[in-house]
């Protein structure tokens, strides 16, 4: 008898287990043959939870960065135009902005089914943010996260969809770099005029230069010129004490004392703590200087019309519309305030009152380090509150629970405007702005709005 070799033994056996194997696989039903069946992908879908919470994303960066409040409204608004601008392609009720804004040409169009108009939109979103701010890898770990499901969802779909946002996003990134920043970041610091008391001076315990006092040269969306709505003169400096001036800044003396006479915690001192959002607070311990960081205005207003569209179960589309309109009132806001503020250059009442009225005195708020007049926050506050006005209606109640990451407790508001004119006097029981400042302020705001309302044709309906 002939010996076969144990390794070749097992050889055999091997081929034989696999023939087998491979002869029961492919037969199936009478001995048919069964091909390979396709993966079956899910199709992409967008939430507007999912733009929501992108934006929060680019809130929370610009928190860590630290940017000033104009520059943070440029950064919420380009993002914004561009997911519009890709949503308004794919849903005939609203129009393009394109040809609208100043120097805005359309973006490329869709030309593939492959491509949801959602993702595309959230992309052009997460990279414009990505290019605006400083830690870029934060935000890029988000869109990555995001990606990551999409492409296990439907690659095919995902990729067509990222391209053609890629494509938007530098569309609008060739025509955001038209808008001066870049060139506003070489000018001259502004300079402080010691000599003249009624001229802002820098104010404790930082004593921080003035910021971004070029800021009326950025290119605005839809103001005609950065002095468009320039507010009436506030009253002349004077300190007599029979003077309007005079008045107005004993005034904010006289309600800071008296809102804090009890010691306790005032209505009026939590008003001004919940409308505070100064994304960089000085804090001194003995030799020791540290920031606390917080939002800016503009992330406030941001996060209110967060929640009118959660309440108003507003759709994708309604909710990049209604972020759109409110960011590009709050970035022409800016603009139309930072031109008075450095125009008028007026002392800030922390400035006097330390001088002329009480050496001790400190205001419920740390001062901000720019001019007094007029009031940035009654005047973005009520552009705002205009366009959101617009958007979801009279007398719209909501519970606004934005300062709450802050420690601050939430506060309910029968309507936007409500809302608007108590930003405005907080900043009177904070004892940073005289009475000329919020009233004006307030007027000067709601006229950017309505333009935002006017002059952009914004749906068909």
């Amino acid at each position: 008898m002939k010996l076969i070799p144990l390794n070749r033994t097992l050889s055999l056996a091997f081929f034989g287990c696999f023939l087998f194997l491979s002869l029961v696989a492919c037969k199936d039903n009478g001995g048919e043959q069964v091909e390979d069946t396709p993966v079956a992908y899910e199709p992409l879908t967008v939430e507007a939870s999912d733009f929501q919470n992108a934006v929060d994303q680019i809130t929370q960066v610009m928190v860590h960065d630290i940017f000033s409040p104009p520059v943070a409204s440029r950064i919420y608004a380009y993002p914004n135009v561009a997911a519009y601008e890709i949503m308004a392609q794919a849903d005939p009720k609203y129009k393009s902005l394109a040809l609208q804004l100043p120097g805005l040409t359309p973006v490329p169009r869709m030309n593939n089914d492959t491509i949801v108009p959602g993702v595309a939109a959230l992309v052009a979103h997460m990279e414009i943010s990505k290019s605006l701010i400083f830690s870029e890898d934060m935000m890029q770990t988000y869109a990555d996260s995001i990606y990551a499901q999409w492409e296990a969802k439907n690659p095919k779909q995902f990729e067509r969809s990222k391209e053609y946002g890629l494509a938007v996003a530098d569309h609008i990134k060739a025509w955001l770099d038209g808008d001066m920043y870049k060139q506003t970041r070489t000018m001259p610091k502004f300079t402080v005029d010691i000599d003249d008391p009624a001229r802002w001076q820098p104010t404790p315990p930082a004593y921080m230069e003035g910021i971004e006092p070029h800021w009326k040269k950025i290119r605005p969306m839809v103001l005609d010129s950065a002095a468009q709505f320039k507010p009436k003169n506030h009253p002349k400096f004077s300190l007599e004490p029979g003077s309007a001036f005079y008045k107005e800044l004993k005034e904010v003396y006289d309600i800071s004392e008296e809102i804090t006479a009890s010691g306790d915690k005032s209505e009026e001192v939590e008003i001004a703590q919940f409308w505070d959002c100064n994304p960089y607070v000085s804090v001194t311990r003995g030799h020791l200087m540290f920031a606390t960081k917080k939002i800016t205005p503009g992330a406030h207003w941001m996060g209110i019309a967060k929640i009118a569209c959660k309440q108003a179960d507003a759709d994708l589309n309604k909710t990049i519309y209604a972020y759109t309109k409110t960011s590009i009132a709050l970035f022409d806001g800016f603009i139309n305030c930072w031109a008075e503020k450095y125009r008028s250059n007026l002392v800030r009442p922390e400035t006097l009152i330390n001088k002329h009225i009480d050496e001790n005195w400190e205001p419920i708020l740390q001062t901000p380090p720019f001019p007094e007049y007029t009031s940035g926050h009654s005047v973005v506050s009520n552009a705002a509150a205009t366009v959101l006005t617009d958007v979801f209606g009279d007398d719209f109640a909501f519970l606004d629970d934005t300062e709450m990451a802050y420690g601050l407790p939430a506060r309910s508001f029968a309507s936007f405007d409500a809302a608007a004119k108590e930003a405005a006097i907080s900043r009177m029981y904070g004892g940073i702005h005289y009475r000329a400042a919020v009233e004006n302020g307030i007027d000067q705001g709601k006229s950017v709005g309505g333009l935002v309302i006017e002059k952009l044709d914004w749906t068909n309906e």
